[in-house]
Formats: structure tokens, C-alpha cells, sequence
């Protein structure tokens, strides 16, 4: 019983003092988790541009190599469970595109030696393809798979 409250008098202390360093201000959920924010990228609206925004360069080579899984037909575009894997050497980061999207770039993970692989649910606004792009070795490489949406997740 005494071990049981301890444990719950020190994760009180831990959560309180994280609060108070939020509300102060000392803490925010943008510098902690997402310092290296490639806001540019996020808010362009086309692929082109946030690729270049992204990763530096707009030219792409079309792999076998990825595999994009998603499903045929989604009945709820605001929730697509979207899949992507590469086996290609040295791939460091992953970016997932849906180019009819009001902004293209739908997620951006950088792997830093994990396994290129990411899974996640993603919003659509239409029909269109889910682009999975790999930078690897300085070059990026893409595959894709069209889905389509019933009924729209961007405000459609």
C-alpha cells in the first residue's frame, strides 16, 4: 500500500510541475516536440513546392522499391490509414503527399536510422493518389496508390 502511494504522490509531483512550466510559458508543445518544424513545407500548396521545401529539390524518381498501402475506397476521408515502406539503403526520411489536398504535404518523418517504415492516418478532400516519397543516399524516390473518397476530410 505505502509503495502504491508514493508512486502516485511522485507522478503528481512530475505532472504538476510540468503544468506549471506550460502555463509559465517555460514549456511549449511547438519548441519541445517540434523544433525542427518545416513550416514552409506544411503551408505550400503545391507538391512541387513543398518538396523543394522539404527536402531541397522537386526532382523525384519514380521506385519500386516503396510500398504505399491504403485502402481502395475510403468511405471517410478525414480518417485514410495510409502505410509506407521502403527497403531502399539508407533512407533517413519519409513524406507522405496528397497533391489534391488544400496543402500537399500530409506528414513528414525523419528516421534517423529506424526502419523506413511509418504508418498513420491521414486526411483526404477527394479522390486522389497517396504519394510516399523517400529521400535516400541524397535522392528521392516515390511510389503511390490512388484512393478513392466517398465522402471528403478537408472540409468537403
Amino acid at each position: 500500500m505505502q509503495s502504491k502511494r508514493r508512486v502516485f504522490l511522485k507522478g503528481s509531483l512530475a505532472a504538476s510541475a510540468a503544468g506549471l512550466a506550460v502555463g509559465a510559458g517555460l514549456l511549449s508543445p511547438r519548441a519541445v516536440l517540434a523544433a525542427d518544424w518545416p513550416e514552409a513545407a506544411f503551408d505550400s500548396e503545391g507538391m512541387d513546392n513543398a518538396l523543394s521545401e522539404l527536402f531541397g529539390s522537386s526532382d523525384v524518381a519514380d521506385s519500386g522499391d516503396i510500398t504505399v498501402k491504403a485502402p481502395d475506397i475510403a468511405e471517410n476521408g478525414a480518417v485514410v490509414p495510409v502505410t509506407v515502406e521502403s527497403s531502399i539503403a539508407d533512407t533517413d526520411k519519409v513524406a507522405i503527399f496528397v497533391s489534391k489536398n488544400p496543402t500537399p504535404l500530409v506528414a513528414s518523418f525523419d528516421l534517423s536510422g529506424a526502419n523506413p517504415f511509418v504508418s498513420t492516418r491521414i486526411r483526404m478532400g477527394e479522390t486522389d493518389d497517396v504519394t510516399g516519397v523517400v529521400h535516400a543516399g541524397g535522392k528521392l524516390f516515390k511510389a503511390g496508390k490512388e484512393v478513392k473518397v466517398t465522402i471528403g476530410g478537408c472540409g468537403g
